[in-house]
């Protein structure tokens, strides 16, 4: 995985880091939003894309 493709997923609520992904910066220009859990919030939260 390169590092130019990773990207930060961060709680709505807790505004903690709790996950790293990729994605295809190409054809993906928005930031993303997924629905994880979080493990300080004990529940399913949005996790938006941070810089």
């Amino acid at each position: 995985m390169s590092q130019d493709n990773m990207i930060k997923l961060e709680c709505t609520e807790c505004k903690r880091i709790n996950y790293y992904s990729h994605k295809n910066k190409k054809t993906l220009k928005e930031r993303m939003s997924i629905k994880k859990h979080c493990k300080h919030c004990n529940k399913h939260t949005l996790h938006k894309e941070t810089k």
